[in-house]
């Protein structure tokens, strides 16, 4: 891998951190929107542009904002009513299973692009999907035909939940101006 990308998961890693430790809200949604970004940008070298904007439309983009309207039309804790010091256990518990997860995710982890991947491993399943898409579903892009029509109700219940957190988000913003 290239620098940019371990400087990339740094970055990652590190605003993933501070949205953890930083004790002002607004500081955190910040933090917390440039992580979208940043994995967003993973998401892209990983060669998945559909995860990519995803991740940074509803990431970066509407969590953000509805983060923001939210302590913009309710009373922002002061970091004084935040407890000030890390709690300890928490952190050796996260940091061993973080710890854990790398040493049993990344040897197994393969390379972008390599022909050792279980998608080109399979190559029946995956010549159906590009050779049968357009005459199944009518949609010249596979990628959208995958999500759409083969994928329709995980894409349907991600709709749902998206469509749900916004109309709860919106009722407690209503409910916060009219108290």
């Amino acid at each position: 891998m290239s620098l940019f990308v371990y400087s990339l998961v740094a970055f990652v890693l590190a605003t993933a951190v501070a949205t953890a430790l930083f004790r002002d809200v607004l500081s955190t949604i910040i933090v917390f929107g440039a992580y979208s970004l940043g994995m967003a940008i993973i998401y892209t070298f990983l060669l998945a542009p559909d995860v990519a904007m995803t991740e940074a439309a509803i990431g970066a983009g509407v969590t953000t904002l509805l983060l923001l309207l939210t302590i913009a039309r309710t009373t922002r804790p002061t970091t004084d009513r935040l407890r000030e010091r890390i709690h300890v256990p928490a952190v050796v518990v996260v940091g061993a299973f973080v710890l854990l997860l790398c040493t049993a995710v990344l040897p197994e982890m393969y390379a972008v692009g390599s022909t050792e991947t279980p998608v080109w491993s399979n190559p029946e399943v995956t010549q159906h999907y590009i050779t049968e898409t357009y005459h199944q579903t009518g949609v010249e892009n596979a990628v959208t035909a995958v999500l759409a029509a083969y994928r329709g109700f995980d894409t349907f219940g991600e709709a749902v939940v998206v469509f749900a957190a916004g109309v709860s988000t919106l009722l407690v913003l209503k409910r916060e101006v009219f108290a």
